[in-house]
């Protein structure tokens, strides 16, 4: 089990997602790089599927109450076990009673803490995740909880409904990092029982995580439709720098010039999905995220391709943002 001594400015539970809700008005939420919580997951040994901890602006302490394997991804920053710097992108070893902490990031926003065994909250609807829309799944982090911890080597008991298995029965190999123990303590990592089926316990399928410099500016793919006939000229969304203004797990307001619109009145509330780009009243474009609405009134002119929503989750305010597509 991990307590919670700080949660900083926002932590979550995440995994993939629960599928195949919206037509009752449940979004699929989960995490917002789910990319990086993938990472995190075959770092440790874990199917990709667990649900582990997204970490909004660092600030996040948590003590083990028995030995974990652990590996921190997304948002790149300092993260230290009992005070000691461990790497980022590699896992480490968390002893029972030692506490992990997660510092600011460098750049970006939204840090995964992956867990051996993965967060084991009770799923709601076929997930872990929080949605802090709805408020369906598990509470944001406070301090004093506990959250409970998965087996090690079962991962994949830890997926949702509807979601594969991607670690291959038998192929798993044993991780080839260096670095066991919190640096410099001359320790071990801890002993995991299980080990994610590899053999004598520890992180599998993935040794590291490389690190890049973020970009100044950020490109989406994006399709138009299906309410881009609602505006004078929508092709002006892809000859537009945009920043990004403000943002949270519900969507991203990008700042720009107002696009114009051709058709009058309001819609009658239509289906959102991730990536949707709402246009309202302004005129200035709303990206939604994990967390959207699954209906809405205003006018969508576009849509951005769901593998690119992780660099706007990641962006900070400021971000020049480029969208391109198809020329109008």
């Amino acid at each position: 089990m991990l307590e919670v001594l700080k949660p900083g400015p926002l932590a979550t539970v995440q995994d993939l997602g629960r599928l195949g809700y919206a037509e009752l008005g449940v979004s699929r939420s989960g995490a917002l790089d789910p990319a990086a919580l993938r990472l995190a997951n075959r770092l440790v040994g874990n199917s990709e599927t667990c649900a582990g901890i997204e970490v909004t602006y660092g600030g996040a302490v948590l003590r083990a109450q028995a030995s974990v394997w652990c590996a921190l991804t997304g948002a790149p920053g300092p993260v230290s076990v009992d005070g000691r710097p461990v790497p980022y992108g590699v896992a480490f070893g968390l002893p029972a009673g030692s506490r992990v902490e997660i510092g600011p990031p460098r750049h970006g926003i939204r840090s995964y803490l992956a867990v051996s065994g993965g967060i084991a909250v009770p799923p709601v609807l076929g997930s872990r995740s929080t949605d802090t829309l709805s408020g369906i799944g598990p509470e944001p982090l406070r301090v004093g909880q506990v959250l409970p911890v998965g087996q090690a080597g079962i991962g994949d008991a830890q997926a949702p409904p509807g979601w594969p298995s991607h670690r291959a029965a038998g192929t798993a190999r044993q991780g080839t990092t260096a670095f066991v123990g919190p640096a410099g303590s001359g320790r071990q990592g801890p002993a995991v029982q299980g080990g994610g089926g590899g053999s004598g316990g520890g992180p599998l399928g993935v040794d590291f995580v490389p690190v890049s410099a973020p970009a100044e500016e950020i490109r989406l793919r994006v399709r138009f439709g299906p309410r881009d006939d609602w505006f004078a000229d929508p092709g002006e969304l892809l000859r537009t720098a945009y920043t990004v203004d403000q943002g949270d797990r519900i969507g991203v307001r990008l700042d720009g010039p107002p696009l114009t619109r051709s058709v009058a009145g309001e819609l009658p509330s239509e289906g959102l999905l991730a990536g949707a780009i709402q246009v309202p009243g302004d005129g200035r474009p709303l990206v939604f995220l994990a967390d959207h609405p699954t209906t809405g009134g205003y006018p969508v002119v576009g849509v951005v391709h769901p593998a690119d929503l992780g660099l706007l989750a990641q962006a900070r305010p400021g971000t020049t943002v480029f969208l391109y597509g198809s020329q109008r």
